[in-house]
């Protein structure tokens, strides 16, 4: 996203097709070349929905029949809507093209009965946090990913266990710090890179599906998690060869774990170390796990010997309920 001046009634918006993926790919292969460019032309045909009608739909500006700027809106749940990859030629910018785009996502988003849309905007893109804010969204949470390595022989503290009791792993999440300060959102098991409200039911059907996590310590319950999805990714090497550049890409798996929640760091290594099996037994390579940007966790982890992302992410959300 980036500030834009009054809208320009010549920009005109529409669905973006398969048929676009050219003209997407040529405006967003030079952004953000700093940090390994943009994902979306290598993404795109997967990403984009295929027809109306399956959940989300893929916004297209156009200025003078020339594509502009894109982005996306899903619906997570019945009342939750979601906004990603808002990106703007950089020829079009400060021309209005992501206000259009933005009042195109929230009246579809309405139309579909949502309340509230929420975006997510990684802290190093302060762009994007002015353009947001010019839209009508509001601050609502910080987090960062942690990252413990698999392992199937991880140890936790003694003095806590780990089981997959999603009635104790709800009561934790429901009673706890973290859900306050992340106003109730984790990631969300349905979209890569978009945050949602916890239910109740979100923990059966994990327990079930993929797996849940509560901590229990002398005094009673101190710590959850889940594991949200797992998905291969390709491998970046910058060490490969010419003669390997036809070769099949090198992938790796990642488990993806939408939410971290302890007391205190007894608790994180019990529930780090759960975690780490957990991936081994997944075949993951790599992890990632939600936590809350709180001085305390973010210093917990690592203190309980776990990596931790150099920089937070924000989340932004505007109420949708009105007109």
């Amino acid at each position: 996203m980036s500030p834009d001046s009054d809208a320009d009634p010549a920009i005109e918006i529409r669905r973006a097709t398969h048929d676009d993926y050219e003209a997407v790919a040529a405006f967003t292969s030079d952004i953000w070349p700093e940090r390994g460019g943009d994902y979306i032309p290598r993404v795109y045909h997967d990403w984009l929905e295929d027809e109306p009608g399956q959940g989300k739909k893929t916004f297209l500006a156009e200025v003078d029949g020339e594509a502009a700027g894109i982005v996306q809106g899903v619906l997570l749940t019945d009342d939750e809507a979601w906004f990603q990859s808002m990106r703007v030629a950089a020829d079009y910018r400060r021309q209005g093209v992501s206000h259009r785009l933005n009042e195109a996502t929230f009246e579809w988003a309405r139309e579909r009965g949502a309340t509230v849309g929420r975006v997510m905007i990684f802290s190093w893109n302060a762009a994007s946090f002015g353009a947001a804010r010019t839209s009508g969204y509001e601050p609502i949470t910080e987090f960062r990913f942690a990252h413990p390595d698999p392992d199937p022989d991880a140890d936790g503290s003694a003095s806590h266990a780990v089981s997959s009791d999603p009635a104790a792993a709800w009561r934790y999440w429901t009673h706890s710090d973290a859900r306050e300060y992340l106003s109730g959102l984790a990631l969300a098991p349905e979209e890569s890179w978009a945050v949602r409200e916890l239910a109740r039911a979100d923990f059966d059907r994990l327990a079930d599906e993929t797996a849940v996590f509560a901590v229990e310590g002398e005094t009673g319950l101190a710590g959850t998690a889940y594991r949200s999805r797992t998905y291969e990714r390709p491998v970046e090497d910058d060490d490969s060869s010419e003669d390997e550049s036809d070769a099949d890409p090198q992938t790796e798996t990642w488990a993806e774990y939408g939410l971290g929640a302890w007391e205190d760091v007894d608790a994180a290594r019990s529930l780090f170390a759960a975690i780490a099996r957990d991936a081994a037994d997944c075949g993951a390579d790599e992890t990632r796990v939600l936590i809350p940007e709180t001085p305390r966790h973010v210093t917990d982890a690592p203190y309980a010997g776990v990596e931790i992302a150099e920089e937070p992410d924000f989340v932004l959300g505007i109420d949708l309920s009105g007109k």
